[in-house]
């Protein structure tokens, strides 16, 4: 396998068009220099669950096989791409864990609406949400996390950020949100590595356990294993009282492709807790 494909393994970014067509909103965000394209479904129903994607992807994986469509009869949901990525304007540098956390909350505040809100992250994303509820308790309902990237399991050479971030430069230009984001992963792992405890929220973590080429690779790059990688992952019950954790063998990094169901269910499960 080629060793690029492996370092971009590595964080699970793929980078995926979606040809699926589902009816949302499309709403632009003026952060006055920069404007983000967020994408939504609300109702006034109770309940707001804002989906945050993985390094270098756009909204598009959730909405693929449905996930977006099928929560959206008992939740309001919003997608959207961060700076740089999809339809959103390039933002300001250092694209890193906390602006972007700053950007989500830019994001929640125009839906919230007084509520709080469930927030779903994917690999990266699971820093930001992780980021943001750490920060924003008060505006936190729950979380689930979709095998997030962790700093206990991901480990990432000075070398390893470069060729990913230089080959999203040759593949989508120098100003790609995916490149800036990649350029600060190895500060990104730093930095999450300092983070308190999550609030005492509602909490479920997907965990990918699936042997298949792809995790392999990724845990020989990383000089671990796939339990090693659910042990990473169950660190974040610290502190949690409601804590749950599946391990999915019939999943790759990208659960909501693999087993969209998975994600819906534990939405729901979620939404139940907080009734």
């Amino acid at each position: 396998m080629n060793k690029l494909k492996l370092y971009l393994l590595f964080i699970g970014s793929l980078f995926i068009l979606s040809f699926y067509k589902v009816e949302l909103k499309e709403t632009v965000i003026d952060l006055t220099t920069y404007k983000l394209t967020t994408y939504s479904s609300i109702n006034n129903n109770k309940y707001l669950i804002v989906f945050e994607s993985g390094l270098g992807d756009d909204h598009s994986p959730w909405i693929a096989k449905n996930i977006i469509k099928k929560i959206s009869g008992v939740s309001d949901v919003v997608i959207y791409d961060r700076a740089g990525i999809g339809k959103s304007e390039s933002g300001p540098n250092p694209r890193n864990i906390e602006r972007l956390s700053a950007e989500l909350d830019s994001v929640i505040n125009k839906f919230i609406n007084g509520r709080k809100v469930i927030l779903v992250g994917h690999s990266l994303g699971g820093l930001i949400i992780r980021d943001y509820a750490i920060k924003n308790p008060e505006k936190t309902g729950a979380l689930l996390f979709v095998d997030p990237t962790h700093e206990l399991y991901n480990h990432l050479s000075q070398s390893n950020e470069d060729t990913i971030s230089n080959l999203l430069e040759r593949i989508y230009g120098s100003d790609f949100g995916g490149v800036k984001e990649a350029n600060q992963l190895i500060e990104d792992l730093q930095y999450s590595s300092t983070l308190p405890n999550l609030p005492d929220v509602p909490v479920v973590v997907l965990t990918s356990m699936k042997q298949n080429a792809d995790n392999i690779a990724a845990d020989k790059i990383n000089e671990s294993s796939r339990q090693g990688h659910y042990d990473a992952q169950e660190t974040l019950k610290t502190g949690v009282t409601d804590f749950t954790q599946v391990g999915t063998t019939r999943s790759g990094h990208y659960i909501m492709y693999d087993e969209p169901s998975l994600i819906i269910d534990n939405l729901k499960l979620l939404i139940s807790k907080l009734d």
